[in-house]
């Protein structure tokens, strides 16, 4: 197969800072082939280290034209020592400059990045008394690139994970959103501090703030508000037997706010509003509320706002719906993380490949077509 060099050295590039975890006599197979066999049967949709297994002794030929393996095909018990054994930050961080380059230049503008949990509902393991893994994400709305992860096990534990996922990932310049669990003065500071804006939102486990700000903006304040530097930004939709009406409103902070300092870096305060009327007449209204350290335009605001759940569609349910994450029973914790991440990677990648198929469409043709895997591997097209 032509070309195959220039593919491999734009692979071994990204991992020469990774440190092999196995011992020198225990290395039978070259870290690269264990990785690249990884990456590659996780796209066409293995789920694990037998699953790469196979996939690789049915490409045999094909992968012996691309890799060294010296000694042949790794075994499973081959690939799940190596995917056990790696530091999962260590993985994720080369990882950073491949997925950065599937970013346009064109396309870097000024990224939101959504960060939220997920839990693998099946990877509890009782005989060690651990409940499901849970996973903190990070997802670059606008590109469709997974960031990074932090992995621990409970729900609750993500205030503690989200910092730890913010030292791991370039927030500068970004507008970082964040559901209320995040909402924390010490996350706003963590942010803020590593030059990135936030958008969090506020519900009741911030009680006072989000009073405050649902009193701003209360129907008995609206002369207040009009006094006060404000945008607006509306929008309209109609599909799946209904119609959306929304309306979003980012108002600077008033100066007389007692709380506005103990918030670091808070510039605006912001609501979103969406009435929905049914086919059958009802009509329903959400409203939800925010602080940001950025003072955005109307349309902008409602961009990262709305982006936020761009993790939830275009990550979470791809995860759940096409690579069936939420049935992995895999137990050692390390190697579910990483294979958590590998999964996230391989999202990234065919979302970038510029076919009009589904993320699940591009996965089975990339495990027919080694030319379309390579075409997924080199992001060509893009």
């Amino acid at each position: 197969m032509a070309n195959t060099d220039v593919c491999l050295d734009s692979i071994v590039k990204h991992f020469e800072s990774l440190p092999d975890p196995r011992h020198q006599r225990n290395r039978r197979h070259l870290l690269i082939d264990v990785i690249t066999l990884a990456v590659c049967g996780v796209i066409v949709g293995c789920s694990g280290p037998s699953a790469i297994e196979r996939w690789a002794k049915a490409k045999k030929d094909w992968l012996k034209e691309l890799l060294a393996l010296p000694n042949g095909i790794p075994s499973r018990d081959c690939i799940r020592r190596v995917l056990s054994a790696l530091k999962p930050e260590a993985f994720q961080t080369c990882f950073q400059s491949w997925m950065m380059s599937l970013v346009s230049e064109d396309n870097k503008m000024r990224p939101t990045i959504a960060i939220d949990g997920k839990t693998m509902r099946r990877s509890h393991d009782r005989s060690h008394g651990l409940g499901p893994l849970h996973l903190v994400s990070a997802w670059a709305s606008e590109h469709g690139l997974a960031l990074g992860q932090v992995a621990t096990e409970e729900k609750s534990n993500e205030i503690t994970a989200i910092p730890e996922l913010i030292d791991r990932i370039d927030v500068r310049g970004s507008i970082v959103t964040i559901d209320a669990m995040g909402c924390q003065k010490a996350i706003a500071r963590k942010i803020v501090d590593a030059k990135g804006d936030y958008v969090l939102a506020v519900k009741d486990n911030q009680p006072k703030l989000h009073e405050a700000i649902k009193e701003l903006f209360s129907n008995e304040r609206q002369e207040d508000l009009l006094k006060i530097p404000h945008r607006q930004h509306h929008t309209s939709e109609k599909g799946h037997g209904r119609s959306d009406e929304r309306c979003y409103v980012l108002a600077k902070i008033p100066r007389n706010a007692h709380w506005k300092d103990a918030w670091p870096g808070a510039t605006a305060v912001g609501m979103a509003v969406r009435v929905t009327q049914k086919s059958d007449g009802t009509t329903s209204r959400d409203v939800r509320y925010f602080i940001t350290s950025c003072y955005l335009s109307g349309k902008r605001f409602a961009q990262a706002v709305r982006g936020h759940w761009g993790i939830e569609n275009s990550l979470h349910w791809v995860l759940d719906v096409t690579f069936d994450e939420d049935q992995s029973r895999t137990r050692n914790r390390r190697m579910a993380d990483n294979l958590s991440w590998l999964r996230r990677f391989a999202i990234s990648l065919l979302k970038h490949h510029p076919s009009k198929h589904s993320i699940k469409g591009k996965s089975q043709i990339a495990g027919w077509s080694n030319e379309f895997l390579m075409q997924v591997l080199t992001a060509q097209g893009v």
